[in-house]
């Protein structure tokens, strides 16, 4: 009798604020997702201890991995502002696998790390939709995942989230290559919008406007301020290998992620090599003109904080940038030759500017 009292008052891991079998109901419901990103050298599914890759499988003779790992920072916050979750998982898949094709590699497979104090298995099946997305645009496999419900972490209603890309190259193809040389042309591809970076700055922005997130957006009128700022984050993948496998010579590639142009652009480059930019070249996205006078912020801490219409940056010999810009073209991407490869001393600042961005 007296053991029956004590269990009676005993407490669960539910009691706790955990629902193992919500987050069960969940994998169940994401298998069908998980499965719409299969490829060759992986079955995309999911429920075991680890997720599985088959290298020969997939084509590759002698691979080098390449991996890369990333979250999306501030720009939840606009999701859990909007109750808008469907985009945020392609921004993690994009900031990743961008990651990885930069140096040359095909993205293979992603791993998600979920974590939130109460599960909501409509928030979470949002989210892992935009992450099946995403890997369906990069053409990777989405192999495995967690999901961490963790009372007390988290306000209700909130989530954290990172994500993790590996990907491939045939030894001796990896980028940067070492002919990178004066004079050689910087290609910017076009950007869908802010991307994954400076959202701090953006939230700021926005609070300074007096606009709500409901309200038109001034840069776009059909979309409510919110929706058209969680636009996802553009990935590069498909049009970048289809150009590296055509043989074109691309000899280098930058991601331009969290301190934009004048960050980026100096991690691909040799010493005694800068990048000059033209600005004017640059169409950038109205909403770059709209967070630059609303916040007032200056052009060059624009193109400090954020990709300001450039989301990836080619490096490519002269007479090979009219034929890369037509290929990549013909992909879907909207190029523009930016600037060019110039030496420098010590002394000298790596990435210069001259025209202007036309806020």
């Amino acid at each position: 009798m007296a053991g029956q009292d004590k269990d009676a008052a005993g407490l669960t891991y539910a009691d706790a604020g955990v629902d193992i079998d919500a987050g069960n109901a969940l994998v169940e419901r994401l298998k069908g997702l998980v499965r719409a990103t299969r490829r060759p050298g992986a079955d995309a599914e999911i429920g075991g201890f680890g997720g599985l890759f088959d290298l020969k499988g997939a084509g590759f003779a002698d691979p080098v991995l390449v991996a890369a790992n990333d979250g999306v920072g501030t720009k939840l916050k606009l999701a859990f502002d909007t109750g808008v979750h469907d985009t945020v998982g392609v921004d993690l898949v994009a900031m990743s696998v961008n990651d990885v094709v930069v140096q040359g590699a095909e993205p293979l497979f992603f791993l998600d790390y979920f974590a939130c104090g109460k599960l909501s298995g409509d928030t979470a099946y949002e989210v892992v939709k935009g992450i099946a997305t995403g890997c369906m645009e990069a053409g990777c496999a989405l192999i495995g995942g967690e999901t961490a419900e963790m009372p007390g972490m988290y306000p209700d209603g909130e989530y954290d989230l990172a994500g993790f890309a590996v990907g491939a190259a045939e030894r001796g193809k990896l980028l940067p290559r070492r002919d990178v040389k004066d004079g050689d042309v910087l290609l910017g591809l076009a950007s869908s919008g802010v991307h994954s970076n400076g959202f701090s700055l953006v939230r700021r922005i926005v609070a300074r406007s007096g606009l709500s997130l409901e309200d038109a957006a001034p840069f776009a009128p059909a979309e409510s301020l919110g929706r058209a700022l969680l636009k996802a984050t553009k990935i590069y993948v498909r049009p970048l290998l289809a150009a590296l496998k055509a043989g074109f010579e691309i000899k280098a590639l930058a991601h331009i992620t969290g301190g934009g142009l004048p960050d980026n652009l100096p991690r691909v480059l040799p010493d005694g090599l800068g990048a000059a930019i033209d600005l004017s070249a640059i169409k950038a996205p109205p909403v770059f003109g709209w967070l630059s006078q609303a916040g007032g912020v200056a052009e060059h801490e624009m193109l400090r904080t954020f990709n300001c219409g450039v989301g990836m940056v080619v490096v490519a010999s002269a007479d090979q940038a009219e034929a890369i810009v037509a290929k990549l073209a013909d992909e879907g991407e909207t190029v523009a030759r930016i600037g060019e490869i110039v030496a420098i001393s010590a002394a000298d600042e790596p990435v210069t500017f001259s025209g202007s961005l036309g806020f």
